[in-house]
């Protein structure tokens, strides 16, 4: 995404600004991005996501969230808002009165559109993996059937890439145990 112009802000000035808006920006490194709306096929994939995961975590100590749950990168101070997120155990805000801004999630989805794909993929990514809870970031192509599925590996210190792309392929979601088919990632999605 292009950068509007806005005026240099800091991270706390952009946060007070952030939350008097009525659409949503990021904050990547000290510039500021509008977010724009998204298409009936970004909205069928998140909805796929979030419906299937709610359920199964119903009654366990992780819970899913959606676009609107913003979360704070301090590698960089920047803040971004995922398509949807997953938080076990206690949820971490950066301001505790607040409660809008989470530090620790276990996963990221990301919906790439045309317009996102360089972003979500390059910078966003790389943000992304210097979250120290973060366990998978799992990116879901609009445009055409292909996810990527990036795994922290503990022991060896390390990030473990997957790609699918046929719907019977199945993708384990780690830290809450949870195994769906690239097909219902892509259920009712005309591409």
């Amino acid at each position: 995404p292009v950068p509007k112009y806005y005026p240099k802000m800091s991270p706390s000035q952009f946060l007070e600004w952030e939350r008097k808006q009525e659409y949503k920006h990021e904050y990547v490194n000290g510039e500021v991005f509008a977010m724009s709306g998204a298409s009936y096929n970004h909205n069928n994939i998140a909805s796929n996501i979030i419906g299937s995961i709610w359920n199964y975590l119903k009654g366990k100590s992780c819970n899913i969230f959606g676009s609107d749950l913003r979360i704070s990168v301090k590698w960089r101070d920047s803040y971004f808002y995922p398509d949807a997120i997953i938080v076990c155990d206690e949820p971490e805000f950066d301001d505790e009165k607040i409660k809008d801004t989470l530090k620790n999630p276990a996963v990221i989805f990301e919906i790439l559109s045309s317009s996102t794909e360089d972003y979500d993929i390059g910078r966003k990514q790389m943000y992304y993996m210097q979250i120290e809870s973060l366990q998978q970031y799992i990116i879901i192509d609009s445009q055409k059937m292909h996810v990527r599925v990036i795994t922290k590996r503990e022991e060896e210190r390390t990030w473990k890439f997957d790609e699918f792309s046929n719907t019977e392929d199945k993708i384990f979601i780690e830290p809450i145990q949870f195994e769906i088919t690239v097909g219902d990632l892509y259920k009712g999605v005309k591409l």
